[in-house]
């Protein structure tokens, strides 16, 4: 098949939809199929990337660190109308997401859309008032509601967003597909200890401390502000213990005045609290091997991919109660959920401290979510629209013509 993904991140950004489109592409390539990928500039692109068309792009005003792509471009159609595509798979619901759609009724091409991003936590970017922010919810549902029945057939990670989009009346057949990892980019034997012990004294870790690990985006919606609020009495009480914030975003200014607010924080654990900053997605895997656990209280996740990657990792999760975690989260084989702060230091508590083999129920846990079978799910899902795409032109000609 040739196949067009349409997406307003991509490679090399950082962020689920980005790595879950390039996995994507390299998996359905893999398997034989022309893939091309429609996607804005970005800053650190490579200069030479196969099937990979590129569009202007501004920054997106829902989330700064994403880009929009300019609307319509008549060139790129051009090209696109000579891929002798079979089918458009579109991965973003604005711009390029609608450029998609334009291309795929012109062609009369089945059109398949991943639903990633819950909009409903993010509206309280650009709406401060809370009479507003309801407005802005109403709307985000409707709007979600019509891209959604206006497609073939919709993708969602979990469960918990298939849920969601009945809930908005979405009408269209809804398949559950989890995104897949690489997984072999998470495998311990992927990283030598001595490289990892000089990664940890960059951080001033020593090799016998305990590393309570959060790996994500610093916003709002990630709510890493409960968590910096229930760990003092933990690294106070536990002098081997750090906790260590990789990744960047709006939130990090906030979060690290927050740090030195906290007045739990005795002076020597408030140095235990380290911002380790934003890190390649192509060495990810490495920042998740300095971990001992990994930490989230996040409820804005429609699959969480991060909580994949650290189990991948062999670490033990401590997270918010959410239904995305039900798939992969049992409590007290591979990690806990928590409701209040007795929950999460109990959770931390036990897989730091009362090891019962939780990092490896960890990655038996993930094994089934290789990006290879996440592809060949997906590629069901194209054979079968394209069979009745036929079968719909064969019943259309049996249609008598009447004079």
């Amino acid at each position: 098949m040739n196949i067009a993904l349409f997406t307003e991140t991509y490679y090399p950004e950082i962020n689920g939809v980005a790595a879950s489109v390039y996995l994507l592409k390299q998996e359905l390539e893999k398997r034989g199929h022309e893939v091309y990928v429609i996607t804005t500039t970005t800053p650190g692109a490579p200069e030479h990337e196969h099937n990979v068309y590129r569009v202007p792009s501004l920054p997106c005003l829902l989330i700064t660190e994403r880009r929009v792509g300019l609307f319509y471009q008549p060139r790129l159609a051009h090209i696109i109308r000579h891929m002798h595509l079979d089918i458009i798979h579109t991965q973003t619901e604005f711009s390029l997401g609608i450029f998609g759609r334009i291309m795929a009724k012109e062609l009369h091409l089945p059109l398949v859309h991943t639903y990633h991003t819950i909009y409903e936590d993010y509206t309280h970017y650009f709406m401060k008032f809370k009479s507003l922010d309801e407005r802005a919810k109403s709307f985000v549902r409707v709007f979600t509601k019509v891209c959604c029945n206006t497609v073939e057939q919709v993708i969602v990670p979990t469960e918990k967003v298939r849920q969601l989009l009945i809930s908005y009346h979405v009408r269209q057949k809804i398949a559950v597909i989890p995104t897949g990892i690489d997984l072999s980019k998470f495998d311990a034997d992927k990283y030598d200890e001595k490289e990892l012990l000089s990664l940890r004294e960059t951080f001033g870790i020593a090799p016998e401390e305990k590393v309570i690990l959060y790996l994500g985006r610093l916003s709002q919606e990630k709510n890493l502000e409960e968590i910096l609020t229930y760990i003092p009495s933990f690294l106070n009480r536990h002098r081997d213990a750090r906790f260590l914030i990789i990744g960047g975003g709006p939130d990090r200014d906030r979060l690290t005045d927050l740090v030195r607010s906290l007045p739990e924080l005795t002076p020597e654990s408030r140095k235990r609290i380290i911002f380790g900053g934003e890190q390649p997605w192509d060495i990810i895997g490495k920042f998740y091997r300095l971990g001992d656990v990994f930490v989230s209280a996040s409820n804005s996740e429609t699959q969480g991919l991060t909580f994949i990657e650290a189990m991948a990792s062999g670490l033990p999760v401590v997270a918010r109660e959410d239904p995305c975690l039900e798939d992969i989260l049992d409590q007290g084989y591979n990690g806990y959920t928590f409701t209040e702060k007795e929950g999460f230091l109990h959770g931390l508590e036990e897989v730091l401290y009362h090891d019962t083999g939780y990092g490896n129920h960890s990655i038996e846990k993930v094994r089934r979510y290789s990006s290879k079978e996440f592809a060949k799910s997906i590629e069901t899902i194209y054979l079968e629209l394209l069979k009745e795409a036929v079968m719909e032109k064969e019943e259309d000609r049996k249609i008598p013509l009447r004079l």
